[in-house]
């Protein structure tokens, strides 16, 4: 019950849509309708206003670690793996709008961090490595994230845990297949340094 509990808590904390309600608090238009049409902050980024996507990478991160350290400070690392799975879910499939959500990086980013500091650290570097070695936001985020279990058991958390992990970057994956049609024929853009 305690583990239903948990998926649940974390899945109604991840729903919380932030990309969106950043963007319509400032003006800024319906995500859905610009770009993308993601909710999160890369395509919040594409309004053109910085602060907003920082808030939203910082709020969409936050709300997989908050999950993860409720569940984990009540019932321990195995709910708080639940509590992180059910708020990644919330994050792609919110209810609130529709069960059309975003891609899951932040979230999945802000869960690695709450759950394995040090494992969730070494995600961040793989995504810094491969994002200045290809110039690509996404190719970056989809090796981060098959890293991430690999990172998670040699960090020493255990197999529910892991498999928490490998489930949400099978989904990251499957979230970014219209990305990797487009790294594939090499249309996918690049990330530009400087102005």
């Amino acid at each position: 019950m305690t583990w239903l509990i948990a998926l649940f808590g974390g899945y109604l904390l991840g729903s919380v849509p932030f990309g969106l309600v950043i963007a319509r608090a400032l003006g800024l238009g319906d995500l859905r309708q610009i770009g993308s049409g993601n909710i999160g902050a890369t395509n919040v980024l594409r309004t053109g206003n910085k602060g907003a996507a920082l808030a939203t990478l910082i709020l969409d991160s936050g709300k997989g670690a908050a999950a993860v350290l409720i569940a984990q400070a009540l019932w321990g690392v195995e709910a708080a793996a639940l509590a992180g799975v059910g708020a990644f879910l919330g994050h792609l499939y919110p209810v609130w709008l529709g069960f059309r959500g975003g891609k899951g990086v932040a979230t999945y980013l802000g869960i690695l961090l709450a759950i394995g500091f040090w494992a969730g650290l070494l995600s961040c570097a793989t995504w810094l490595v491969v994002a200045l070695l290809g110039r690509i936001s996404s190719l970056s985020a989809l090796v981060a994230s098959v890293l991430a279990p690999l990172w998670l058991r040699l960090t020493g958390q255990g197999p529910v845990v892991v498999s928490a992990a490998v489930l949400m970057a099978a989904l990251i994956w499957w979230k970014h297949r219209g990305n990797i049609a487009r790294i594939r024929s090499g249309t996918e853009p690049r990330i530009k340094l400087g102005r």
